[in-house]
C-alpha cells in the first residue's frame, strides 16, 4: 500500500533497536508486599535504580528442594543503568529474605530516549 506509515517504525525519541542497550530491567520476586516494598525504597534511596515498580501478588509455581511448590510472591522491578547491574544484583541478594532469590536482568534495548537518559542520569555515580 503506498503511503500507509511503516508498521516497524518506532516513535519519535525512540532509541532504535540496533542500538546497544543502555539500560536493563532487574527483577527479582519476595515473599511479602512489605518486604517488596521495602527492597524497592532502598535500591532507588541507593541510586542503584531509578525507579521500582511493585507489582503482585502472582501465584508461583516452582521445583524446591525435590519437591513441586506453589507461594504467592511480588515482583519488583527496577529501572537501572547498564553500569549499575552487577551491583543492583549483589544488594538485591543482600536484602533478600529468601535462600536462593530469583534475582535476573534483562537488557533495554529499545526505548523513549528522554527516559534512558534519565535512568542514566539518575543511578550514576
Amino acid at each position: 500500500m503506498s503511503g500507509a506509515p511503516d508498521p516497524r517504525a518506532m516513535p519519535a525519541g525512540s532509541v532504535p533497536s540496533a542500538a546497544p542497550p543502555l539500560a536493563a530491567l532487574v527483577t527479582t520476586t519476595l515473599p511479602t508486599e512489605a518486604d517488596a516494598g521495602r527492597i524497592a525504597e532502598a535500591v532507588v534511596a541507593e541510586c542503584l535504580a531509578a525507579c521500582a515498580q511493585v507489582q503482585g501478588p502472582v501465584s508461583s509455581t516452582f521445583r524446591w528442594q525435590g519437591q513441586v511448590d506453589h507461594s504467592i510472591e511480588w515482583y519488583v522491578h527496577c529501572k537501572t543503568s547498564l553500569s549499575r547491574v552487577t551491583e543492583l544484583m549483589d544488594r538485591l541478594k543482600s536484602l533478600h529474605p529468601y535462600e536462593v532469590p530469583e534475582i535476573v536482568s534483562t537488557p533495554i534495548v529499545a526505548g523513549y530516549a528522554p527516559y534512558l537518559s534519565w535512568i542514566d542520569e539518575t543511578t550514576r555515580r
